[in-house]
């Protein structure tokens, strides 16, 4: 990786004075025009204005990413979109990650077809072990042989070896005895959060006092993906400082999956007029599986008359598996449920639904919702995280459930709710139809990637150089 010269702003400040004095007299106004200088703020404006510097004797930002594994999930495609869209003129990103285990599903392909070639910690991975001391001491040195000006964790296991490592780094160095420490700025990112749901009361309150004091001393700004997320990670859990945290929702690539012709329907030999409702995640203990095969076989012993029959898909892996395809059999809906298993076209797939499903318990903002309506397709989901920040406007509440303007929502756990807000969406196609093209539109409006990275890239200027940020960015 290329290691640009970076000189302090403050240098720049007085080359950009200096020059100013000097040389802007003799060339006039026009030839002042044509340097194009981009004004970048320094402090808040005084009353001798604003100090600039050129944005032409900055060098690029120099980045490093650090996520614990690049398995199947919103995350590994969200690091890879920021690693690779990033502007190569104002950033040198490395991205770094860990191993995936053999249950989960790997998408280091992923980063391939984007032509990154990430940095591989084998010991880095999920869980905790006494291997996280030598993936700490691996980290300080990729730090110290690539000199980031910005360390940028995602998740909860990489943002805890992540900042220590960061923080290490940014204080291992002689002017630190002066509290001067080297320039680093550490941004950690919230996908979810870990503090309900997975795993029991001792290890989760563990994991909260880790995270607080990591946000306390070891992090400078936080990024969560929805605005119910900063209220439960900063008010409910008491994380951070309110002025630490940003919001940046989620984005994804509107092209990906696009050029899909209904295949999976073919493949499970789908009768027409079924109704095919879809699901897609990870088989684990936080997707709540569970919920969804007794809310299917609720709804499936109601479903005898001439209306549509659903059936149901589940389109992911991992270590549940066996174990929800045998609960599917003594429900007695082995045959109205499928296990499509991990594919690489999942982001396709969506076409093939009527309408898509999701039960988990904790949620930041699904990536999975996202993509089904971006594929015009109505959702229920259980109401946690920020699943409601997707949901648009509500309009009614009945029966244990509610209706949003892009699908339904039941609590967390009721599988009789859930049961009947299927039935209540399967019954109305019409309604199915308004509600997807009203997800649609949320969708194209607002969650691009495109819009993701120009967030992205706005808070790193800030950050790094203390640049204004534009009204139209604050959340």
């Amino acid at each position: 990786m290329r290691e640009p010269r970076s000189l302090p702003l403050a240098v720049l400040i007085r080359q950009q004075k200096a020059w100013h004095a000097g040389s802007v007299r003799t060339q006039g106004a026009e030839d002042m025009t044509s340097l194009k200088l981009r004004i970048v703020s320094k402090a808040e404006s005084s009353e001798n204005g604003l100090e600039t510097a050129s944005a032409s004797a900055l060098p690029p930002v120099r980045v490093v990413r650090i996520i614990d594994r690049l398995n199947i999930g919103g995350p590994a495609k969200h690091v890879v979109w920021l690693s690779a869209g990033l502007s190569a003129e104002r950033f040198e990103t490395v991205l770094i990650t860990g191993t995936v285990p053999p249950e989960e599903g790997d998408m280091s392909y992923f980063a391939r077809a984007a032509a990154l070639e990430p940095v591989v910690i084998k010991e880095l991975s999920r869980e905790l072990s006494l291997r996280d001391v030598i993936v700490i001491a691996k980290l300080v040195g990729q730090l110290w042989r690539l000199k980031p000006q910005i360390v940028h964790t995602h998740k909860a296991k990489a943002g805890a070896v992540g900042r220590i490592a960061a923080a290490i780094y940014k204080w291992a160095t002689p002017s630190a005895l002066w509290l001067r420490p080297r320039e680093c700025r550490i941004i950690h990112t919230y996908h979810g959060h870990i503090f309900h749901s997975y795993y029991g009361k001792n290890k989760t309150r563990l994991f909260l006092a880790i995270e607080r004091v990591l946000a306390r001393v070891a992090t400078d700004c936080i990024i969560v993906i929805s605005e119910q997320q900063r209220q439960e990670i900063s008010g409910r859990y008491g994380v951070g400082r309110p002025e630490q945290f940003k919001v940046i929702p989620l984005g994804i690539d509107f092209n990906e999956g696009g050029d899909h012709h209904l295949c999976l329907r073919e493949e499970l030999r789908v009768a027409e007029g079924e109704l095919l409702v879809g699901s897609v995640g990870r088989l684990c203990e936080v997707k709540n599986y569970v919920m969804l095969l007794e809310a299917a076989a609720l709804l499936l012993k109601t479903s005898t008359g001439p209306g549509p029959h659903p059936r149901f898909v589940i389109v992911g892996d991992g270590h549940l598996r066996r174990g929800l395809e045998s609960l599917a059999g003594k429900l007695g809906i082995g045959d109205r449920v499928s296990f499509a298993g991990f594919r690489q076209d999942a982001a396709s797939l969506y076409q093939d639904f009527d309408l898509v499903a999701l039960t988990s318990l904790n949620e930041g903002t699904p990536v999975a919702l996202i993509e089904a309506m971006n594929h015009g397709r109505a959702v229920v989901a259980t109401e946690v995280g920020g699943v409601v920040d997707l949901m648009g406007a509500r309009r009614e509440t009945s029966d244990g459930f509610s209706i949003w303007e892009h699908g339904a929502t039941a609590p967390s756990r009721d599988a009789v709710a859930f049961a009947r807000a299927l039935s209540y969406l399967i019954q109305r196609p019409d309604l199915r139809r308004e509600m997807g093209e009203r997800g649609r539109a949320f969708v194209r409006a607002r969650l691009s990637k495109e819009r993701l990275v120009q967030d992205v890239e706005e808070l790193y200027r800030r950050v790094q150089y203390g640049e204004r940020e534009r009204p139209e960015l604050r959340r």
